[in-house]
C-alpha cells in the first residue's frame, strides 16, 4: 500500500503558499506529500561575461538540502568548499526547465535566480523545485512589470515535473523517498503546459524495463503535469 493509499498514477497532495517571504521577487512555499521546499527568484541586473551585449537575459538555479532536511543532518556544501555532483546536476536541470519556457530576450541583459531550498526531503526534491520554481519566476515576471521594468511577461509556457518509477515491478508515480530508494527504474519527467517534453532522466537502478514499462511511466508523468499544471494555474489566478 503506498503512502495516503494512493494509486499507482496518483500524486501526492501539493500545497503551495505564494509570498511567502517578503524581500525576493517572488517567493513559494511548496508541499509535495513531505518534501517542502522554499523557491525564491530574484532579480539581478547584470548577465554572466558570454551574454553581455546580446540583450537577452539569462535565467539560473541554486539547489540546497538543508542541515535538517533529512533524518540524517546533512553538512552544508558551502562548508565543504564545493558542491557534489549531484546538486550540479540539480541546479542546472532546473535552470535549463525554467529557461525552455521563456523568452530570454524578453527582460533585457538580466539574471533571475531560482533558489530552491529544501526544507524537508521525501523524495522528489527535483521535480517539486521545478513545480514551484515556475510559480515564483512567474511571479518575479509579474513584479517586474508592475514596476515597469518590463513592457510583457517574457513567459511563453508553462512548466512542470514529477518523478515516476517502477517499484516492486509497479509502475508508479511522484515516488516517496521510501519508494525512491527501493525503486527498480526511477525517472524524472519535465514536460510543459503544452505537454512537449523538456526532459526525461531515466535510470534502471535494478532492473532493466520494456517499452510497455516506458511508455506506461510517461503516460503516469504526463497526467501528473497536467494535474500539476492546473494546480498552478489556479494558484496564479488566486
Amino acid at each position: 500500500m503506498r503512502d495516503n493509499n494512493r494509486k499507482p498514477d496518483e500524486l501526492r497532495p501539493v500545497k503551495i503558499e505564494r509570498n511567502f517571504t517578503k524581500n525576493a521577487a517572488g517567493s513559494v512555499l511548496i508541499e509535495s506529500g513531505n518534501t517542502k521546499i522554499l523557491c525564491t527568484a530574484s532579480v539581478e541586473e547584470s548577465v554572466p561575461p558570454y551574454i553581455k551585449g546580446t540583450g537577452k537575459g539569462w535565467i539560473t538555479a541554486e539547489y540546497s538540502l538543508l542541515p535538517g532536511s533529512t533524518h540524517k543532518r546533512v553538512i552544508r556544501e558551502i562548508s565543504k568548499s564545493k558542491i557534489s555532483g549531484r546538486t550540479h546536476e540539480i541546479q542546472r536541470l532546473i535552470g535549463r526547465s525554467m529557461r525552455s519556457i521563456v523568452n530570454l530576450a524578453g527582460f533585457g541583459e538580466r539574471t533571475i535566480w531560482i533558489d530552491c531550498d529544501v526544507l524537508q526531503a521525501d523524495g522528489g526534491t527535483r521535480t517539486t523545485a521545478i513545480t514551484g520554481g515556475y510559480i515564483a519566476m512567474a511571479d518575479a515576471f509579474q513584479k517586474m512589470k508592475k514596476n515597469k521594468m518590463i513592457k510583457e511577461i517574457p513567459i511563453i509556457d508553462s512548466i512542470a515535473s514529477v518523478s515516476v518509477g517502477i517499484v516492486k515491478g509497479t509502475c508508479v508515480m511522484d515516488l516517496s523517498y521510501a519508494e525512491d530508494s527501493n525503486a527498480d527504474v526511477d525517472m524524472n519527467i519535465v514536460v510543459t503546459g503544452r505537454g512537449e517534453f523538456v526532459e526525461i532522466q531515466g535510470t534502471g537502478e535494478r532492473t532493466t524495463f520494456s517499452d510497455e514499462q516506458l511508455g506506461l511511466m510517461i503516460n503516469y508523468a504526463k497526467k501528473g503535469i497536467k494535474e500539476l499544471t492546473e494546480i498552478q494555474t489556479q494558484t496564479l489566478e488566486a
